[in-house]
């Protein structure tokens, strides 16, 4: 006999995997879209070269503005970009630190476990990418998660690359139900529902949550962190449902990623 509470779960999760699934589906049609934007390009960019050869392209006829388009979505740039090349040592401990709006929250990562997601954390960091972002997802259903990491602030944006999925047996085995307990305190990679699709979009754990085994486990709040999730948690998400933008906004100021 299911409970009422366990059915609600289920329901959290299931609608969790739908918008994943979604997310994913977009990403395909973008990609087929981009294929089709560059392929025209490239003949645009050909026939261009041809009229600049017989001198009859100005510097104002510049044919490859598409390119440049800032509304160009994601998936664009992820048929091209490459993941960032090792840079961390894979047997070393490292921690982000999270400067916010609501507070300070720190994560202890181990390289050893997740080398490539720790890598591209760090990458991303370094670079200046999670400044300035939303935390743009909370969950107070079911699953009981902050996710952050999109430069968009809507859940579709990412790095233009996708790593690997790393460390997915660190929580255990899964039960006869096919979930394992992302417990809180968890800080583990978004991704669209496929395999090795993650991005820069994570999820923070405020309280035990139960999910498949398919999103990596990369690291663990502090004390202060998680307290800092749980106070945006308890004030709700915005418009009173139980998952979407938090009532109370978060904003990373400011990643950083340090050995040690």
């Amino acid at each position: 006999m299911v409970s009422s509470d366990q059915r609600r779960r289920q329901l959290a999760r299931e609608k969790f995997e739908r918008q994943q699934r979604r997310r994913e589906d977009a990403r395909t049609k973008a990609k087929r879209r981009n294929m089709v934007i560059a392929a025209s390009l490239a003949v645009v960019l050909a026939a261009g070269a041809a009229a600049y050869a017989s001198g009859g392209l100005s510097d104002g006829d510049s044919a490859d503005s598409t390119a440049d388009s800032p509304s160009a979505p994601p998936s664009q740039s992820e048929s091209s970009t490459p993941e960032p090349a090792m840079a961390v040592d894979k047997k070393a401990k490292y921690s982000m630190q999270l400067k916010t709006n609501q507070g300070d929250i720190a994560v202890a990562m181990d390289a050893a476990k997740t080398p490539r997601t720790v890598n591209s954390f760090k990458h991303l960091a370094d670079k200046g990418f999670f400044d300035s972002t939303k935390c743009h997802r909370l969950t107070t259903d079911g699953i009981f998660v902050l996710q952050c990491g999109d430069p968009k602030g809507d859940g579709t944006g990412g790095p233009g690359y996708t790593i690997p999925d790393e460390n997915l047996t660190g929580l255990g085995k899964a039960g006869a139900d096919g979930m394992v307990t992302y417990k809180a305190g968890t800080v583990a990679m978004a991704n669209t529902g496929q395999p090795n699709s993650g991005g820069s979009q994570f999820f923070l754990v405020y309280k035990d949550s139960k999910l498949p085994p398919g999103y990596t486990p990369f690291g663990t709040l502090d004390a202060k962190g998680l307290k800092t999730v749980k106070d945006v948690a308890a004030a709700g998400v915005d418009g009173g449902a139980t998952d979407g933008a938090p009532k109370k906004a978060v904003t990373i100021d400011k990643a950083t990623v340090s050995k040690g």
